[in-house]
Parts: structure tokens; C-alpha cells; sequence
């Protein structure tokens, strides 16, 4: 399988996600987070913006739910959702994810491993975007680069 190109995202890209929203019938989602967790409730409230139905389901221990779905280790983050028949792991901004469905690679899904400032859910008061990469997991658990955000986004 040949992986998608990386995509260029300026920190400015929420037009995009809304733009693209409509273009793409978006199924159900799924978010499987710790119930005190606050950075996860804002990356359901920037997913539901965009357009996607969310059941939250908290959990005690995520690890098994992130073992089952196949998100490699060291690339997790604090909730895992699912959508699509793909596994979104960490803060995964919306318009990677409609991307996702719109092209369906055969992949498990996309990762954003750790909590990047300025990520969706993880926005910083002064705007700063820390740079950071979302990942493309594959079949085989490997990861490449799906797409870039942040300063110096390439």
C-alpha cells in the first residue's frame, strides 16, 4: 500500500475542516476517555463542531481498549476514539479525520502520540501551536506522516 502524502496544515486551518465537513458524510463516532480528563472534552466539543456525532464512554483503564484497536506502542495519548471503521488516537485535529474518511487508506487509523500545545482540546490562551505530526498507522502497526501542523508546517 502506497501511504498518502503528507499534508501542509497552517495553525489557521479550522476553515478547511469546515469546508471539507460537507463534503463527507460523517458516521458516528465513538470516544473512549478517563471520565476527569478536561483537554478530552474539548476535542469532543471541536469534533462535534465539525460535524460528528460522538458517544463518550468513560473508562478506568484505557489500555486495553487501545491494545484491542491496535494504537502502537508509544504513540498513545489520553482518549481513543472510533470512526469509520479507523482508530483516532490523541488530538487528532477534525480535518485529518475527514481526510481519513474521504481517501480510506488501508490503515488501523491516525495517531497524534502525546498532548502537543495548541493541539485541538489542547489550545493555549496566548494561540501558540506547538509543531507537531499526525501520524498514519498502518496494517502492520508502523506509522508514517499524514499530515503536519503548527509553525514551520511543511
Amino acid at each position: 500500500m502506497a501511504s498518502p502524502p503528507a499534508a501542509t496544515v497552517s495553525a489557521t486551518a479550522p476553515a478547511t475542516a469546515t469546508a471539507t465537513a460537507t463534503a463527507v458524510t460523517r458516521p458516528r463516532m465513538i470516544v473512549h476517555k478517563d471520565p476527569n480528563c478536561g483537554c478530552c472534552e474539548k476535542w469532543i466539543e471541536h469534533v462535534r463542531a465539525a460535524g460528528f456525532t460522538v458517544d463518550v464512554r468513560n473508562e478506568s483503564d484505557m489500555n486495553p481498549i487501545k491494545e484491542r484497536l491496535g494504537v502502537p506502542y508509544g504513540k498513545g495519548s489520553c482518549h481513543t476514539a472510533e470512526v469509520g471503521g479507523y482508530v483516532i488516537e490523541g488530538h487528532v485535529p477534525a480535518e485529518d479525520i475527514l481526510r481519513l474518511l474521504a481517501e480510506k487508506p488501508d490503515a488501523r487509523g491516525l495517531t497524534v502520540p502525546g498532548m502537543p500545545a495548541g493541539s485541538p482540546g489542547m489550545e493555549l490562551p496566548d494561540g501558540r501551536v506547538q509543531a507537531y505530526a499526525v501520524e498514519l498507522i498502518a496494517r502492520d502497526g508502523s506509522v508514517t506522516t499524514f499530515a503536519h501542523h503548527g509553525p514551520g508546517a511543511q
